[in-house]
């Protein structure tokens, strides 16, 4: 299973039950990368698993679907030209756009808040740093420049900062910098393990996933590093990277095996109200959120190859939205335009 990461919008959770299946008049729709053409295709469906439709069409491999804010466009990472590259194309597969240009990987692409630019990373001078481009693949430079790996690039809600992992300290930490590359400082400061960093919505606070405690959990801390704080407390290895936060920034889902196989999990930010969601003798993985919370999909291999599944955010009415005889992944929701 292909296990990626991404925020979602920050937006007002609503009560139980299925929300609607439009939003201001437009279906809802979820990106996703499938297998199903015999090599890795970024498709959209319909929220409902209708209308599922391949974008890319091309006999290379197109992973890793973000949504701009506005949900107008996507980026994507392809080899469809050699080696991975950042594109971006419209919502309905229209004008791809190559960003980047150079035989080192270019990988991991972030929208910022605005619209206009993407971060991404990229092996171009020797390890993974992070740069930013414009949209239309102008004004690309370099924003941290350090002999270890930094990576996992992620936008404040405002726009003005970039949290990131850094390995330049001897191990992974969490890292922020202004959004033009200054001020850069370490917010986690531990001799464990600390990485993934995601904002919430809210921008209030940073979650991220630390082994400092002997095994790996998610952590929660304000945006200063300030009150870092062990929200999931368990034996047992909790995250294993795939977490996300609620659009209200209110609720957290992860991904645990404290019951014997990674299993999807909703509790509230302080650690408190722990629920089950999903069960079986297969794993569930990428639980993220529909943009007004009431809605959680994720991908489970429990009919045989992995599949998008969608839920109700207390874990009933889990529908199976893909039926293919390969695998489909990366499930993210399209934000409320």
């Amino acid at each position: 299973m292909r296990v990626v990461m991404l925020a979602t919008a920050g937006l007002i959770l609503c009560g139980f039950g299925f929300a609607s299946a439009k939003e201001g008049g437009e279906p809802r729709k979820i990106a996703f990368e499938s297998h199903r053409d015999g090599n890795w295709e970024i498709y959209t469906m319909n929220a409902d698993g209708s209308d599922q439709r391949n974008l890319t069409q091309n006999p290379g491999d197109d992973v890793w679907p973000v949504w701009s804010a506005d949900g107008r466009r996507l980026a994507f990472v392809s080899n469809r030209d050699g080696n991975k590259e950042v594109y971006v194309m419209d919502a309905d597969g229209s004008h791809p756009i190559r960003l980047t240009h150079d035989p080192a990987e270019d990988e991991d692409p972030f929208w910022s808040p605005d619209g206009s630019r993407l971060a991404f990373i990229s092996t171009r001078d020797g390890n993974y740093e992070i740069y930013v481009v414009n949209t239309d693949g102008s004004d690309l430079h370099r924003l941290t420049y350090s002999p270890a790996e930094d990576s996992r690039p992620f936008w404040s809600p405002d726009g003005s900062k970039i949290a990131f992992l850094s390995k330049r300290d001897g191990d992974s930490e969490i890292y922020v910098m202004n959004a033009d590359g200054s001020g850069q400082r370490n917010l986690s400061r531990s001799p464990g393990s600390d990485f993934n960093p995601k904002w919430s919505p809210d921008g209030t606070k940073i979650g991220f996933v630390s082994n400092r405690d002997g095994n790996n959990e998610i952590y929660v801390m304000n945006a200063d590093g300030s009150n870092a704080t062990n929200v999931t407390r368990h034996k047992d290895e909790d995250g294993r990277g795939a977490f996300f936060w609620a659009p209200n920034s209110q609720q957290l889902t992860v991904i645990s095996n404290r019951d014997g196989n990674w299993q999807v999990y909703v509790m509230n930010v302080d650690g408190s109200g722990v629920k089950r969601l999903t069960a079986g003798p297969t794993d569930a993985d990428i639980p993220t959120w529909s943009p007004d919370g009431g809605q959680i999909t994720f991908v489970s291999g429990r009919d045989g190859h992995n599949q998008i599944y969608v839920m109700n955010r207390d874990g009933s009415h889990q529908t199976r939205l893909t039926h293919t005889a390969s695998d489909n992944s990366w499930p993210f929701w399209r934000p409320v335009r």
